[in-house]
């Protein structure tokens, strides 16, 4: 399994978390996670959160559900579209967002948190209309503002093989995600849960003592005016250009 984090090039101080939280998957399921064969993303991929942030420097631990459906936007990064080139276009959002609900919604938030668009009107033709000079313009440079403030992208499910299956794969996670979370205790990270699946990671007992912050999925349209969400992000201005 080493061998594994080696090539997703997994930072070496995730080895003593990472390595029992594989070992907590039921052994048949591991051997197919390892075999690197029939899902998304690419193996190489599967724990690319984990190579671009230490544990040390995490602040908060955001689940979704589960990689994106397509092998080039399933990148090992949840809401990271690897498919998207760019966020904005001269219409307001770029069309590949714009056709993604869940990260439409989330950019659309994350702008009204920041204070750039107005909760009463977030069209394609206010965000046209933005002055931005000081945004970023690429779903990496996102990331990496995620990763400013400290938050690790992962999804409860970090697989997709169908929409069928997806409880299924969320199912054979939870001991990876429990043995994370235990591994991750000491550093007091706040969990960030999107959706229903994400907020079950309650019920398990090593989450009782750790801060959560439970929201409706993005894929809601609610999601963008949630004074929750605002609260969260806002401070984190996450399109800031750095």
């Amino acid at each position: 399994m080493r061998a594994f984090l080696q090539i997703n090039r997994v930072d070496l101080a995730w080895e003593p978390i990472l390595l029992p939280a594989l070992e907590a998957l039921d052994a048949s399921y591991r051997d197919f996670v390892m075999a690197g064969e029939g899902y998304i993303p690419a193996p190489e991929r599967l724990l690319a959160a984990f190579s671009t942030l230490k544990p040390e420097q995490v602040r908060y631990i955001l689940f979704g559900q589960d990689p994106y459906p397509r092998p080039r936007s399933a990148i090992g990064y949840a809401f990271i579209d690897g498919r998207v080139e760019r966020i904005f276009s001269p219409t307001g959002l770029d069309s590949r967002i714009n056709r993604a609900t869940s990260l439409r919604n989330f950019v659309k938030m994350a702008l009204v948190a920041d204070g750039r668009l107005d909760s009463k009107d977030t069209s394609q033709s206010a965000i046209a209309a933005l002055d931005k000079y000081d945004l970023i313009d690429s779903m990496d440079a996102l990331r990496k503002n995620f990763e400013r403030s400290g938050v690790l992208l992962l999804n409860t499910a970090l697989l997709f093989t169908s929409k069928e299956d997806s409880k299924k794969h969320i199912k054979a996670w939870q001991g990876f995600v429990e043995m994370l979370l235990q591994g991750m205790v000491a550093w007091d990270p706040t969990l960030i849960l999107f959706g229903a699946h994400a907020k079950a990671i309650e019920k398990l007992s090593v989450s009782s003592g750790m801060k959560k912050i439970a929201l409706e999925h993005p894929y809601n349209t609610t999601f963008v005016t949630n004074p929750d969400a605002h609260t969260l992000f806002g401070p984190m201005a996450l399109f800031k250009k750095y």
